[in-house]
This record gives structure tokens, C-alpha cells and sequence, in this order.
């Protein structure tokens, strides 16, 4: 039965000097550090020989940026999938990263009132949905072989939870995905046997400098 593998990767630093939750917000690219991530990620798929035939991402700038590297070297266009986008927050454009005080204001208590929902922002479970229907395409368009696929931490937090039977459910800063790293699900025909986490970029990511970036 054929192998294939989907790997979900999250983007690069993002030039964010004002540290805000820049969420969906358009125009939010990648920092020279970021971009550096995003090679060294094509770089490490290439050197091991990686059979990558499908490269897709959110339609963020940073996502899309992100899988141009891996598109370049394997001769592929990236496409885009609505799927894959961050998850809504009505805290965007907040300054989070430099002042994360700012959500103690009261105005913003009625969004802390259901957080297994989350109250703040787009239902666990629909995340859930769009992703593992993201992940499926990927699959067929990848069959026998390998894509790559480009996305935000919320999203592949919650997918991966999905498809491990984990509650969906998590407090925002127990996220663990860390930039450029790579989140593998290996399928054997359209059966997950297997998923496999690594960072090719940890030391870039120990140098990362963008004050929101671990949400």
C-alpha cells in the first residue's frame, strides 16, 4: 500500500516590531531570521531526499512566504488553502508581545468567560474540522509521495490533538510547535499510522527576536 507523507510546518519568525497578535491582519511577512527558517527547512527536505510533489499554504503572507523556499527547490508552485489559515481572534492587532497586561482590561473580560470554547475566538472544533479536511486534500494530492504544507501554531496544535484523541481544549501559552518545525503524518494508503515532530531551525528559533512569536 503506498506511503505518503503530509508535513505540516509552521511559518517563520514574522517581522512583528511592535509585538502584536497579528492573527489574520494582512501584510505581515517574515524577518531576515524567518526567511533564513524557511531555507534551512527546504534545504534539510532536499539533503534527506524528501519525495515532495505537493507544496500548499494559508494564504497568509507569512505562510506563503514561508513555502516559497521548498516550492523553489523542488520546482513547484505554492498553492493556497483557506484552510489553513490562523485561527480568528478578537484580540488581533493588540500588542500581546510588548504589553500582554493589555487583556486585563475589563472591556475584555466577557471573552475570558468559556475558554474550552474558546470564547475569544474560533471554536476548537472548527479548527479541527477545516484542518483534518486540509490535511486530507494534501493527502490526495501527495498520494505515494510527500507535501508540504504551511500553516500557524493554533491550527496545528489543534489538528494534532484531533487526530491523537486529545481534548482540543488548551490553555494558549502550553502551545509547543515551534517556528519552521515540522509536524509529519505518515499515512500507509489513507490510514495515519504515524506522526513525527522536529525543528531544523532550532537554532534560528533560539535567535528569533519577534516578541509574539510563541503565540
Amino acid at each position: 500500500m503506498d506511503t505518503t507523507i503530509v508535513h505540516v510546518m509552521r511559518h517563520g519568525e514574522v517581522d512583528n516590531p511592535d509585538g502584536v497578535l497579528y492573527g489574520r491582519l494582512p501584510g505581515f511577512g517574515l524577518t531576515g531570521c524567518g526567511q533564513a527558517m524557511a531555507e534551512r527547512v527546504a534545504r534539510t527536505l532536499v539533503g534527506r531526499g524528501a519525495d515532495i510533489t505537493h507544496v500548499v499554504a494559508s494564504p497568509l503572507l507569512r505562510a506563503q512566504l514561508t513555502a516559497a523556499p521548498t516550492a523553489a527547490a523542488y520546482g513547484l508552485p505554492v498553492e493556497s488553502d483557506p484552510r489553513l489559515i490562523e485561527s480568528a481572534n478578537v484580540f488581533e492587532g493588540l500588542p500581546l508581545g510588548s504589553n500582554p497586561a493589555v487583556l486585563a482590561r475589563p472591556a475584555y473580560f466577557k471573552y475570558f468567560v468559556n475558554p474550552l470554547r474558546p470564547s475569544w475566538g474560533e471554536p476548537y472544533a472548527d479548527i479541527a474540522s477545516r484542518m483534518s479536511a486540509a490535511l486530507s486534500a494534501a493527502l490526495r494530492s501527495a498520494r505515494g509521495h510527500e507535501a508540504l504544507v504551511v500553516s500557524h501554531q493554533n491550527p496545528i496544535e489543534t489538528l494534532t490533538r484531533f487526530v491523537r484523541g486529545k481534548v482540543l481544549a488548551h490553555p494558549p501559552k502550553s502551545r509547543n510547535f515551534a517556528l519552521a518545525s515540522l509536524t509529519s503524518f505518515v499515512f500507509s494508503g489513507a490510514t495515519l499510522v504515524g506522526v513525527c515532530y522536529e525543528e531544523p531551525a532550532a537554532d534560528l528559533v533560539a535567535q528569533a527576536k519577534d516578541l509574539s512569536y510563541r503565540r
